[in-house]
């Protein structure tokens, strides 16, 4: 019988990324369509919502950028941002490395945005209508975020509607209210939430691996069977 080889697997190697996240990110890929719509948005008026001095602040073009793209993706909830954010090379391109938490993503949408999101959302949504980049007419149906089509990517939303002007609007709206709903879920549950450490973290590992050890020595006792 033929030997078995597997591919290597270090993950201590210190090459497996490119020096560039950019590098990661397909030259096709509509995140790229919405960085650069995202750079060219007025946001004069929420960045006097930021009054300076105190602690360093997150860009807020950066968390526009991913909030955005998480919503063209179907993902409006902050403790999902906040995980694709840490998990997906595409959500760290857009925002950057410097990761916020779930807490802190939730207030700048719910303290930031007030008042001038709604406007920029669906700029950016008429934009990439336009371009054919976003399509409105299909029913978001299984788990997929975003589906391949005539080779190009294609967001694909929940609701269903036509891309005139007045439904359009209609769909943000309605996308943005499920949006305050699951906000309002997640700040209620985070009031008497408390956040695990790393230790605690650890604890619980080294418990689940003491059972696991005390279940195989288990096992191994059992009788043989004849």
């Amino acid at each position: 019988m033929a030997k078995v080889v597997y591919k290597s697997y270090n993950r201590n190697e210190g090459s497996l990324f490119p020096v560039y996240l950019s590098d990661m990110v397909p030259a096709e890929h509509p995140a790229r369509v919405v960085d650069a719509v995202v750079e060219g948005l007025d946001l004069t008026e929420l960045e006097r919502t930021y009054k300076g001095g105190g602690t360093s602040s997150y860009s807020p073009r950066a968390m526009l950028k991913v909030i955005i793209y998480a919503y063209l993706s179907n993902v409006y909830s902050g403790r999902q941002i906040a995980r694709m954010w840490q998990e997906s090379i595409i959500y760290m391109w857009l925002g950057g490395t410097l990761i916020p938490d779930f807490r802190t993503i939730n207030n700048f949408r719910s303290r930031r945005l007030v008042g001038t999101f709604e406007g920029l959302f669906t700029q950016v949504v008429e934009l990439l209508v336009e371009e054919g980049l976003v399509t409105l007419d299909v029913q978001y149906i299984d788990g997929t975020k975003i589906e391949s089509s005539a080779n190009k990517y294609t967001f694909v939303w929940k609701r269903a509607t036509e891309t005139n002007k007045a439904k359009l609007e209609k769909n943000v709206k309605a996308v943005l209210e499920e949006v305050e709903k699951i906000l309002d879920i997640e700040q209620r549950e985070a009031e008497n939430e408390h956040p695990m450490t790393a230790d605690e973290m650890q604890q619980r590992t080294d418990r689940v691996l003491e059972r696991m050890k005390e279940r195989k020595e288990a096992l191994t006792r059992l009788p043989m069977r004849a």
